[in-house]
């Protein structure tokens, strides 16, 4: 990590960081993580966090839980944080399941999942965050109405995820397919690579009945 990577993690993550343990959820209170009752907004796997601190200060009327397990990625996003002083952001490092285990039911607005790793290998696809089960937990942590929204630049998971999140029941797709890039999700610079070796970006939203 660089010099001021790391004096951002050990001076901000006391205030804006969550520790997600291995094994049994551990019960969040998100009125309490955030000091406050918001609509909260969980993003998984938000890499150095470009995208999801400009979403944060873009909607200050809703709180964001952003979760990775890259350590320099989640010192960089605490440094965005004190930047841009964002008060409605938390970063929580550890398993994304775990966390999501430890959420309460309906406790969610939307959940984020941006360019998550593919795991192209046939041998590897159960490995994909996107899956039957998976899908299934993030519904249930979703309001009424709240909003999964997956995007990535691999055409065959692309795919993948569109036919596994057809095949929840309590999902509709809020586009009929594939979404047009929502104004409200940024591009990175991760997407114009992608952009730019041929690989087309496709978002999917669909909504909790």
């Amino acid at each position: 990590m660089s010099d001021r990577q790391t004096d951002a993690l050990s001076r901000l993550w006391p205030a804006y960081g969550l520790d997600v343990p291995d094994g049994p959820a551990m019960p969040v209170d998100l009125a309490d993580l955030f000091g406050r009752r918001a609509p909260v907004v969980l993003e998984i796997g938000s890499g150095m966090g470009d995208t999801t601190a400009a979403m944060a200060a873009a909607d200050p009327d809703r709180d964001y839980l952003a979760v990775e397990v890259h350590t320099p990625g989640i010192a960089n996003l605490l440094h965005l944080v004190e930047r841009g002083g964002l008060r409605n952001l938390r970063v929580a490092e550890g398993d994304a399941l775990y966390l999501v285990n430890g959420l309460p039911e309906g406790g969610l607005d939307a959940v984020h999942v941006f360019f998550p790793d593919p795991w192209p290998k046939s041998r590897h696809h159960k490995r994909r965050l996107i899956q039957p089960a998976h899908v299934a937990l993030l519904r249930s942590r979703l309001r009424s109405g709240g909003m999964l929204h997956c995007a990535t630049d691999w055409a065959e998971y692309a795919d993948a995820m569109r036919e596994t999140l057809d095949a929840d029941p309590d999902l509709v797709d809020a586009y009929g397919g594939f979404a047009p890039r929502p104004a409200h999700r940024p591009v990175t610079k991760f997407e114009r690579r992608a952009i730019t070796a041929g690989r087309p970006v496709a978002d999917l939203l669909y909504r909790r009945r």
